[in-house]
């Protein structure tokens, strides 16, 4: 029944079926020829997303909306261009800071992009660079808003590993900033190797558009300080930053009017219903592959190779690197997590490090064909074919990955950037 299940699932994922109802119709199915009783369906689907962490996605969701639509992308974009524009390859580390920054907002690779595409891109092309170049750069910049807290994957992971949705925000601090570092370097030589760049930065005071972007620029302290200064939960901080962002668009840049509400919750909600529905599938998969025993033989092969952790450790990034190609994060965690637990456990791994380890491995299947959801929404903002974004994202993959190796195997580095 375990290898039905799997078939069932991959089968379903190659006819092109959503990864939710792959998910869902596999393990409906093996529920049914097994046996193991239908009437399980409904209590396993409402307790999968029945979780007190799982509330602040939908208000992350919304609050990126809502900050999106106040206008403060644009604002913190005109500032950085300010304070690194003057360089050559200063708008690529505009970008590269932009998303890193956005990442701290939205909590979302794909929102990401489409919060900063339409700004990032076309101001890239004007200076000289290529289209598909600008257009994977600003992808692979927001592949770090899943690793950058407040990160909707790693709120995921919390909840399935029972560690500190708090505690897991922390120690992804370090190693997104390290990545955009590397992201960084990376669009800095292929700049500079291709002559691109004109050094343009936008005109008027500093101090005009500091007043601007200050308001986009505390979001991250007001949401990250109040939880590590134990005012409100992670939940809590989702919902404080919707109503920071609401704060701001209505009262302090006035972009935001009462009838755009409606469209703002719509947008969230779609957004929200589509994870909460991955959720809720593969939390009913999970709960069948473990019923019909495929959980428990996949856990006593991989402890097999215990003896050597350090090279399983090496065959589960490139396990985890293969799935995030083909399927998103909240998945894959679904998926493996319920096998690699007592692993982790058993070896004495801390849950905390494998959860960022396995997010770095998410956040690269976000760029990386065939399905890297980042570049079809910035295929989507820029117009351009995906073809053509592709050839020009790989130097920024091969700097991930070299990340990844480093944080994974790197012991100083680990602890320094993570402690």
């Amino acid at each position: 029944m375990g290898t039905l299940l799997v078939l069932l699932f991959l089968t379903l994922l190659l006819l092109r079926v959503p990864v939710a109802a792959s998910l869902g119709g596999a393990a409906l199915l093996v529920i049914a020829l097994g046996d193991l009783g239908l009437q399980v369906v409904s209590y396993n689907f409402q307790a999968g997303i029945a979780k007190f962490p799982l509330l602040a996605i939908p208000f992350f969701i919304l609050a990126g909306a809502v900050m999106n639509r106040a206008g403060i992308a644009e604002r913190i974009v005109q500032l950085l261009l300010f304070l690194v524009g003057g360089w050559r390859p200063g708008a690529a580390v505009a970008t590269v800071l932009a998303g890193m920054f956005w990442g701290a907002v939205s909590g979302s690779g794909p929102a990401t992009v489409a919060a900063l595409g339409g700004i990032l891109i076309p101001m890239m092309v004007r200076q000289g660079y290529a289209p598909g170049f600008a257009a994977g750069l600003v992808a692979a910049s927001a592949e770090l808003s899943i690793i950058i807290p407040p990160s909707i994957a790693l709120i995921i992971y919390a909840t399935l590993a029972s560690t500190s949705v708090a505690q897991q925000f922390w120690a992804g601090i370090g190693p997104g900033l390290f990545l955009g570092g590397l992201l960084g370097v990376a669009a800095v030589l292929v700049v500079r190797a291709r002559g691109w760049g004109k050094g343009e930065r936008p005109e008027g005071p500093a101090r005009r558009l500091l007043l601007e972007a200050l308001p986009g620029l505390l979001t991250p302290v007001v949401i990250l300080g109040g939880i590590y200064g134990g005012i409100f939960t992670p939940t809590e901080a989702a919902a404080v930053g919707v109503f920071w962002g609401l704060f701001v668009g209505f009262f302090v840049y006035r972009t935001l009017r009462l009838r755009d509400l409606p469209s703002l919750l719509v947008e969230a909600g779609v957004s929200s219903a589509v994870v909460m529905a991955i959720v809720a599938w593969a939390g009913l998969f999970a709960w069948a592959a473990d019923t019909v025993g495929l959980v428990g033989r996949l856990t006593q092969a991989l402890l097999g190779w215990g003896e050597n952790p350090l090279l399983l450790l090496g065959l589960l990034n490139l396990f985890w690197l293969v799935l995030g190609m083909l399927l998103d994060a909240v998945s894959i965690y679904y998926l493996t997590l319920p096998i690699l637990l007592p692993i982790m456990a058993h070896l004495g791994w801390d849950p905390v490090w494998m959860g960022i380890v396995m997010t770095v491995n998410m956040a690269i299947g976000q760029i990386t064909p065939p399905v890297a959801v980042n570049l079809f929404v910035s295929a989507r903002v820029s117009g351009l074919p995906i073809e053509r974004i592709w050839r020009e994202i790989w130097p920024f993959v091969l700097a991930s990955v070299l990340g990844l190796l480093l944080l994974t195997y790197w012991p100083f580095l680990r602890k320094t950037l993570w402690g």
